[in-house]
């Protein structure tokens, strides 16, 4: 799985998770829980991941959606 987004912003978040599922894709959202360690305050981002042969296609469908400014760029090395 890579990363697609990272975001600590709930609307944000709750959309991508509604396109990606609308869609088809099998994803996951981690650091759900970190509210409870960072007391709630919501400055920890949460990420967005999906199957590492399916990034690009959810690139366009975030994109198309007109969130694809928030999409996490590779980091290549």
């Amino acid at each position: 799985m890579k990363e697609l987004l990272r975001t600590n912003d709930a609307v944000l978040l709750s959309f991508v998770s509604s396109l990606l599922d609308e869609a088809g894709f099998a994803f996951i959202v981690l650091d759900t829980n970190m509210s409870v360690m960072e007391g709630s305050i919501g400055i920890l981002p949460r990420r967005v991941l999906v199957e590492e042969d399916r990034l690009d296609q959810a690139r366009r469908v975030l994109t198309k959606a007109g969130v694809g400014d928030d999409i996490t760029e590779d980091k290549k090395s």
